[in-house]
């Protein structure tokens, strides 16, 4: 396993020129409540198709903290592969920062933007990344990242409204 972990290592700077995939959802719930949702880890896997097999190994419950680290397991293609984000940004109420530690692109850095719009909330993820062997990858690796964030907005409006 750990030889598989070196293997997996991200980047501990950002590259030059990261792909970036950003999405804006309004939904009816109020800022707390909506920051409260994403502040539960439990939930990030209500927020994965299912197609990613996505498992928490982390212990929970999870207090979200900066510097926290949280172990998880997705399934690409049928391959399972680790994955372990820190948390580099907990602004309660506003935005966190998470950054890939150990997982299949070399850089994964996803905030988490959250301000009021009217009697709801305005729900941004925006992702710098850039995934392993992009030359070859990066296309399928958008493609399968644009039904990841569709899903994840649909699941959005469906549980906060």
């Amino acid at each position: 396993m750990q030889l598989l972990s070196r293997l997996l290592s991200a980047d501990e700077v950002a590259p030059r020129d990261p792909l970036v995939l950003h999405r804006e959802t309004v939904v009816r719930a109020p800022l707390d409540e909506t920051f409260a949702f994403f502040a539960d880890a439990a939930n990030l896997q209500r927020l994965t198709p299912p197609w990613l097999n996505f498992t928490i190994h982390t212990s929970m419950p999870i207090a979200m903290r900066e510097g926290l680290i949280i172990e998880y397991r997705i399934g690409l293609y049928g391959v399972p592969i680790p994955w372990r984000s820190r948390i580099d940004r907990w602004e309660p109420g506003r935005r966190f920062v998470d950054r890939q530690v150990i997982g299949p692109y070399r850089w994964w850095h996803h905030e988490h933007r959250f301000e009021a719009a009217g009697d709801g909330t305005l729900v941004t993820d925006h992702v710098q990344y850039l995934p392993r062997l992009a030359w070859l990858t990066r296309r399928f690796v958008r493609r399968d990242l644009e039904r990841i964030f569709s899903f994840r907005q649909e699941e959005i409006r469906s549980i906060l409204g």
